[in-house]
């Protein structure tokens, strides 16, 4: 986990990074296994010689896929409120694609800690930005403004 907030420290930690994931390649066995899960079968996810013909010129992996993976780098980007006993997913305040992800290709996300706002006694409401970078690209796969729900004992 990224940080661990300590509950007298919520207020001073908003702003604070919350660091850089390792590099994950987007394969296309990847691609494919997300494209079966979710019955997303277009040809620019699956078909490399009809995507290689579009102005895309390969594959390229869903947006979703790239979003899903938060979970996975949430692992080294989180934050966890001290006590934590569970996190939820909330949900997000706004998801942008912004440049696509060329299988083959790496990505890594950076987070931000936005703000931390008890809700009810011990449910503490995270909310952190989250950019997805791809590897070589100055524009990033994608940003997002992700929340969680850390419940405490």
């Amino acid at each position: 986990m990224g940080l661990l907030l300590k509950k007298d420290e919520l207020a001073t930690s908003v702003g604070v990074s919350l660091g850089t994931t390792e590099w994950l390649l987007i394969d296309q066995t990847r691609v494919n296994g997300f494209a079966d899960c979710t019955l997303d079968q277009q040809f620019i996810h699956v078909d490399p010689e009809k995507a290689a013909q579009t102005p895309f010129g390969s594959t390229i992996a869903h947006g979703f896929l790239t979003l899903s993976l938060l979970s996975h780098f949430a692992t080294s980007i989180g934050c966890a409120v001290e006590g934590m006993t569970m996190g939820l997913n909330y949900g997000f305040e706004k998801v942008r694609f912004l440049a696509p992800v060329h299988v083959g290709r790496r990505i890594r996300a950076h987070g931000k800690l936005l703000d931390v706002q008890e809700k009810r006694l011990g449910h503490y409401l995270i909310s952190q930005e989250v950019t997805v970078e791809i590897e070589g690209e100055k524009t990033p796969a994608l940003s997002a403004v992700w929340l969680t729900m850390a419940i405490t004992a």
